[in-house]
C-alpha cells in the first residue's frame, strides 16, 4: 500500500446490475470511464453507494478485482467492503482485499462498535483489526448505515496512535468540527475528504483534501473543478460552490437509482436496477427532475468555460 494517497475527488462508486439482479460489468466499466473523463483523482470501491450491504463476499471481491484490474492510469483505489458483525470475519475479509494491491482500507465506523457502546469498545475491536493487519495504512468511513459513528477529533487522534489513517470519509455535515479534526490530523499522513456539499467549500479552504461523496456520480467534473481552484475568489467559483450545495440535496430523492438514470441520460450503459431500492418507484416527476438538474450543469459548465 501506498502511504499516501492522491487529494481531489473520489467517486463513491455504484454498482451497477443487469435484469437478473447480477453485477453488470459493462456498465462498470463504462463507469470507469465516465470517472477518467471528468478527471477524478481517486475511486473509493465497494462503498456504501456500491450497496455492499447487499452483496456477498464473494461479489464484493470479484468486483474489486475487476475495478483494480481495469482502473485508469493516474487514480487512487480506496476500497472498504468492511460490513461482517463479527471481528474475525472483518479481518479476514479485509486481508482479502487488502491482498488486491489497493491504496488504501476503509474501515466503516461503525462496524467496531453497536450503537451506544463507548468508545472503549471501538478502539478494542479497532486495535485489534489494525494489529491483526500489520499497521499498514488504513481509512475510516463515517457510514450512515446502519447507524452513523461519528469519528470525534479525539477517537480520531487515538485511532492514529494505534495505527496509521491515511484516509477518511467525513460525514459529520459540521465545519466547526472538521476544523478541529484537520487540527488533530496535523502532521500524520492523515487526509481528510468531506462528503457533505453544504460544508465542502469552506472545508477545502480550511485544509480538507478534497471531497468524497454521492454527488461525484452526478457532475463529478465540476467536484474536480471546484477542489482544483476553491482558491479562487471568484464569482464563478462561488456560484459553482453555491450549485453543489443545493444540488446536493437531490442525494434524498431515490439514491443510488436517481444517480444511474443520470448516467443513462449522458449516454452511459448503466441501468437503474438496484438491490438497496425499487426503481420502478422512481417516478417521471424525479426524471424530469434530473434532467432539470443535467441542463443546470450545462449552464454552470458553459458560465466557466468548461
Amino acid at each position: 500500500m501506498n502511504p499516501e494517497i492522491n487529494s481531489g475527488v473520489y467517486p463513491t462508486m455504484l454498482t451497477p446490475f443487469t435484469a437478473d439482479n447480477k453485477i453488470d460489468y459493462d456498465g462498470v466499466t463504462d463507469i470507469l470511464n465516465y470517472y477518467a473523463a471528468s478527471g477524478v483523482d481517486g475511486i473509493f470501491a465497494i462503498c456504501q453507494s456500491s450497496e455492499i450491504f447487499y452483496l456477498s463476499f464473494e461479489e464484493r471481491l470479484a468486483l474489486l478485482r475487476f475495478i483494480k484490474a481495469n482502473l485508469p492510469g493516474g487514480m487512487s483505489l480506496v476500497a472498504s467492503g468492511h460490513t461482517a458483525d463479527d471481528l474475525k470475519t472483518q479481518i479476514e475479509e479485509a486481508k482479502a482485499f487488502i491482498n488486491e494491491g489497493i491504496d488504501a482500507y476503509v474501515f466503516i465506523a461503525n462496524r467496531f462498535s453497536e450503537e451506544g457502546e463507548s468508545d472503549d469498545v471501538f478502539l478494542s475491536n479497532y486495535e485489534k483489526a489494525t494489529r491483526a493487519l500489520d499497521g499498514i495504512p488504513f481509512g475510516i468511513y463515517e457510514c450512515p448505515y446502519p447507524y452513523k459513528k461519528i469519528m470525534t477529533p479525539s477517537l480520531l487522534s487515538e485511532c492514529m496512535q494505534i495505527s496509521p489513517i491515511s484516509f477518511i470519509k467525513d460525514t459529520c455535515c459540521s465545519l466547526e468540527m472538521i476544523k478541529e479534526k484537520l487540527e488533530a490530523a496535523k502532521g500524520t499522513p492523515l487526509k481528510i475528504f468531506n462528503a457533505n456539499g453544504a460544508t465542502l467549500f469552506e472545508s477545502l479552504r480550511a485544509g480538507c483534501a478534497g471531497y468524497s461523496g454521492v454527488m461525484a456520480n452526478f457532475h463529478p467534473d465540476l467536484y474536480v473543478h471546484l477542489c482544483r481552484n476553491y482558491m479562487t475568489d471568484s464569482e464563478g467559483i462561488r456560484l459553482l460552490a453555491s450549485f453543489l450545495s443545493f444540488a446536493s440535496t437531490i442525494e434524498l430523492q431515490q439514491y443510488p437509482v436517481n444517480a444511474k438514470y443520470h448516467m443513462q441520460c449522458l449516454g452511459l450503459n448503466v441501468n437503474m436496477f438496484s438491490r438497496v431500492r425499487d426503481c420502478g418507484a422512481f417516478t417521471g416527476a424525479n426524471k424530469m427532475e434530473i434532467r432539470a438538474m443535467i441542463e443546470t450543469e450545462n449552464h454552470i459548465r458553459a458560465t466557466l468555460g468548461l
